[in-house]
């Protein structure tokens, strides 16, 4: 590997660190995309499976520690190496862990792949909280969730703060966004129908997690009887559009009481997958 001093946060070297966006991260390396990893234990999580790192971003108090790890990277990936000083000025807080790595993202995955054998399917509509989105794939890895669909306009699962929230579970749980397209010949149906009807013809039952006049509880034995079954979770502020719920074969809700009327989506999400588990 190549080990380089970095004595400034504005080096251009390590601009994928400090100054790019995460739109901008999208399309970098030949329009493949980067995705940023922090802490040790997730960035081990990306090499088990068989991420590639591009460079990493070191304090240099760890890097004897971190040998073990390096010494898995491809040759002649640049290690930079900062002091403690600098690694503060690069994230904007005072840093007690000090790893930052750059991977080249996944490619995306469509649809119809990521349910190829699920039984059970997490489908977000609007989360625009990328902690909620960590926090719910963390949820659906531990709860036997096999694959999650996003709708269009949903928060990025592989932005950096989404993957550190998420333990690394963001790339464990196959997920997708769903197309949404102008109606047309070529989609005449955008979302959430398109999506809707592709799970119908997976054999799943649409199950929306809303407020609703004829929403049974999620206990009901009726939900389990369901072979595969698709929870669709609505947005942070107003849940699941009209639509959307209209468009699910049926509504359910989680029994509440000190007249509490709704979770937050992350803290519902975990309730629900645990309740809908495969028996």
């Amino acid at each position: 590997m190549r080990i380089i001093r970095i004595d400034d946060f504005r080096d251009p070297r390590i601009d994928v660190f400090t100054r790019l966006t995460d739109h901008q991260l999208r399309r970098q390396e030949d329009g493949l995309g980067v995705m940023i990893v922090e802490s040790r234990f997730v960035i081990e999580t990306a090499l088990e499976l068989g991420h590639v790192p591009i460079s990493m971003l070191l304090d240099e108090r760890h890097l004897e520690s971190m040998q073990p790890i390096l010494d898995k990277f491809p040759p002649k990936t640049p290690v930079y190496v900062a002091s403690r000083e600098v690694m503060s000025q690069v994230v904007g807080f005072k840093v007690t862990r000090g790893y930052l790595c750059a991977f080249g993202r996944p490619v995306t995955q469509m649809p119809k792949d990521v349910l190829l054998g699920a039984r059970r399917v997490a489908v977000l509509e609007g989360l625009v909280d990328v902690t909620n989105m960590g926090a719910i794939f963390r949820s659906a890895a531990a709860l036997g969730i096999d694959a999650l669909l996003l709708s269009p306009d949903c928060a990025d699962p592989y932005s950096r703060r989404a993957i550190r929230v998420s333990m690394g579970c963001v790339l464990k749980v196959p997920w997708a966004r769903a197309t949404d397209l102008p109606d047309s010949h070529y989609n005449p149906h955008p979302w959430p129908y398109s999506t809707c009807e592709l799970l119908r013809s997976q054999g799943f039952h649409c199950a929306a997690l809303a407020l609703s006049d004829n929403a049974v509880p999620i206990n009901d034995p009726s939900l389990k009887e369901h072979e595969k079954l698709a929870l669709f979770l609505g947005t942070e502020g107003w849940g699941l559009k009209e639509k959307t719920i209209n468009a699910c074969d049926s509504s359910v809700i989680i029994p509440m009481s000190n007249e509490v009327d709704s979770l937050n989506v992350a803290a519902a999400a975990a309730i629900a997958f645990w309740e809908l588990r495969p028996q």
